[in-house]
């Protein structure tokens, strides 16, 4: 992660802090047009919305052109065949586990429960979430693609843009010039983004500070909770997922295997960033795990694209937290609805700065929650980066070690070294 982004996440976590301490204050103050209209419902409600707006206003070309650009690099999976298909299978198969029991966690410890936000004004949503499972199912196919990105049917723009990307790798030639258009429309949103985070400080400061003046305290012992419960969901995916499945398919021992990767997953942690331990992690691939660069030079960096396990567990655990505070009852089809939307957009999330609280948006726009719970959720975001993103490119070096098990190439005696 650079200067800048260090200096971002400062700034964020010092809009966090001033804005706790000013809500606080504003919340001891009486009733009246200084404290309900001048700043509640004028200032901070102010810095809070634009700042969401401008999250909003991104969500959908960010998601749409972001999953066009990764589907359409798995142009490689058609040339390395199987390999390609089990590493793609695999990615999104522990992404998917990932979330079942972040929604587990969410549902068992309740971190949100303890503070009530329902009273607050929020965005309104438009999404049913009482729509049938088969419904939500035949539904993921758009009859109209334009509609669903003017609507902001998240499912459905998801469906239209790996098909999209699908059918750009599948041109080759033909489709270089919309591949390089693409490639350059992708350059375009992350800038915007880039744009929209450096009023993040401000606006998080509005947020939270709205939360801490109409609440008071009580907001703090869910937020540590919402912390903890992610901590919880990210050492069972590492111990048991990951873990059984290096013991099942390879016979290594897991303990061994962290040891050996640790170097990586200290990067990952102190930097936040998948992107900047491909490095790191290609290296000890080769020299410490007895991988062929081969296949790890093609499945590391498929994996910091589309292989997001910790961020997969962060959203769901956030999603629980955000329906708890706002007083919103989970059903069934909401909950298969954040599984299939947090699987399929993990293809698009790496690599964007502050693509997170995005994502995070478009996972609470699909099931109809209210996006102010996001203010709650950047403020400590850094926090919870840094774990998930361990996770993240530790879920890459295991399906590596796997795949490189199941082709025959992988050397046990450095291995087991």
């Amino acid at each position: 992660m650079s200067k800048k982004d260090m200096s971002l996440t400062s700034k964020v976590l010092v809009g966090l802090i001033v804005g706790l301490v000013t809500g606080i204050i504003v919340f001891q103050l009486p009733k009246g047009v200084l404290k309900d209209d001048i700043l509640i419902n004028g200032l901070f409600q102010l810095l809070g919305q634009v700042f969401l707006r401008g999250i909003m206003m991104l969500v959908v070309p960010l998601v749409f052109i972001s999953l066009v650009n990764g589907a359409a690099s798995i142009g490689d999976v058609k040339k390395l065949g199987r390999i390609g298909v089990k590493t793609v299978g695999f990615y999104l198969t522990t992404t998917a586990i990932a979330i079942v029991i972040a929604l587990l966690l969410g549902f068992l410890v309740k971190p949100g429960i303890g503070l009530d936000m329902s009273a607050i004004e929020v965005v309104e949503t438009t999404v049913n979430p009482k729509t049938p499972l088969v419904q939500i199912l035949y539904e993921m196919v758009p009859s109209n693609p334009i509609a669903s990105m003017a609507g902001g049917n998240m499912l459905q723009i998801i469906v239209f843009a790996i098909f999209t990307g699908i059918g750009l790798s599948l041109l080759g030639d033909k489709a270089e010039f919309l591949l390089n258009l693409f490639s350059a429309l992708n350059d375009l949103i992350m800038k915007l983004v880039s744009m929209v985070m450096i009023f993040a400080p401000i606006g998080v400061f509005g947020l939270i500070a709205k939360t801490f003046a109409t609440v008071g305290y009580a907001a703090m012992i869910p937020l540590m909770k919402y912390i903890l419960t992610v901590y919880i969901g990210l050492l069972i995916h590492l111990t048991l997922v990951y873990g059984g499945l290096l013991k099942g398919f390879t016979r290594l021992s897991p303990m061994k295997f962290y040891r050996k990767f640790l170097p990586a997953m200290s990067v990952a942690f102190s930097t936040a960033s998948s992107n900047a331990t491909v490095p790191v992690s290609l290296d000890l691939c080769e020299k410490e795990l007895g991988i062929p660069k081969s296949i790890a030079s093609f499945t590391i960096p498929l994996g910091a694209t589309i292989n997001m396990d910790g961020t997969a567990i962060m959203q769901g655990v956030a999603t629980f937290f955000v329906a708890q505070v706002y007083g919103v009852d989970m059903t069934v089809g909401m909950l298969l609805t954040v599984i299939l939307t947090a699987t399929l957009a993990s293809i698009g999330t790496a690599g964007v700065p502050g693509a997170g609280a995005i994502m995070l948006s478009m996972v609470l726009q699909s099931v109809g929650l209210p996006l102010e719970g996001i203010g709650l959720i950047m403020g400590i975001d850094r926090l919870v980066d840094m774990g998930r993103t361990a996770v993240n490119i530790t879920g890459d070096a295991v399906c590596t070690t796997v795949i490189a098990k199941q082709e025959g190439e992988l050397n046990m005696e450095l291995a087991e070294s």
